[in-house]
């Protein structure tokens, strides 16, 4: 995995909020927060989108309260779910993460989800030489419904080191967020270095004293903002309201390697052949789309 610059370490240590942004280009977006590694809030992007004042907790009830979804061990069809968020209390939380691959639950719902963002040069997650196999361990569009006292289960980066996007489409969120410089401070499960062993809202500082050094920035996405945040960031979630948002993970030039060596370190336990055989393409594969960017870039 690629090391931090001392330029994004200078950075991530003068961070203590995450700026709220509207009217971005997207040159601004990518010179002033994706290339840097820095979060932000777009309180605009959204706003076009069909999805907004029509994917609500009753419009999923209503159309889809008849499909299942297993959390943590236990069978509910959304209508269930729904009903459990209306009524949902820090004391008696509904079940979360409620999350519903929307292209394998209701992909006639893509089409309320444009205009997209693009998080670099290129939209590379959706680029036709990239393996469904590269991008297994991870859903590409997700509908996340959740309740007053429902949190993220663990603190986490997300899977194969991609790029994050989350739009509130109904009610609020928080988001808690650590930057990357502080991994040494969030105690790496052993079998997933990508997921904290920390309970965030209720450490145990004598099992994990250097927790508390960790600095958190704490944003509120409000309804029709998204948040965007590059790979290695940790982050969780906490949710005091009725809650429909959804996910997007991106692919640029930026997370390429830590993407294509994650598919690698994956697999090279089990299936050494393929995990070899994915590392050269996933390179040969970057090659090309480096190519194809530069030539696609206007003079």
């Amino acid at each position: 995995m690629s090391t931090l610059t001392a330029q994004k370490q200078s950075a991530y240590s003068h961070l203590t909020s995450i700026d709220k942004r509207s009217n971005l280009s997207h040159r601004e977006l990518m010179a002033e927060y994706i290339e840097p590694g820095i979060p932000v809030v777009l309180t605009d992007v959204a706003r076009k989108w069909g999805a907004m004042g029509k994917f609500t907790p009753s419009f999923f009830k209503k159309n889809y309260g008849h499909l299942t979804k297993e959390i943590k061990g236990k069978s509910y069809t959304i209508a269930e779910v729904v009903d459990r968020i209306l009524v949902s209390s820090p004391s008696s939380p509904a079940p979360y993460p409620c999350n519903l691959n929307i292209e394998r639950y209701f992909p006639e719902l893509m089409e309320e989800l444009k205009p997209e963002i693009v998080f670099g040069k290129s939209d590379r997650i959706k680029h036709p030489l990239l393996p469904k196999l590269m991008l297994r361990g991870t859903e590409v569009y997700e509908i996340f419904l959740g309740g007053n006292g429902a949190s993220f289960p663990y603190l986490h980066v997300d899977a194969l080191f991609l790029h994050t996007q989350i739009t509130q489409l109904y009610g609020a969120k928080d988001f808690i967020l650590y930057s990357p410089d502080q991994v040494e401070y969030m105690y790496p499960k052993e079998e997933n270095k990508k997921v904290s062993q920390i309970d965030i809202f209720n450490p145990d500082y004598e099992k994990f004293p250097l927790f508390k050094k960790a600095k958190p920035i704490r944003v509120t996405v409000e309804e029709g903002e998204t948040i965007l945040f590059p790979t290695k960031w940790w982050h969780t979630t906490q949710i005091h309201e009725p809650s429909v948002s959804v996910g997007r993970v991106h692919l640029n030039t930026l997370n390429w390697a830590d993407f294509t060596q994650d598919n690698y370190d994956l697999r090279k336990k089990n299936h050494p052949a393929v995990a070899l055989a994915t590392l050269a393409y996933g390179k040969i594969l970057g090659r090309i789309i480096d190519m194809q960017e530069r030539m696609s870039m206007p003079a």
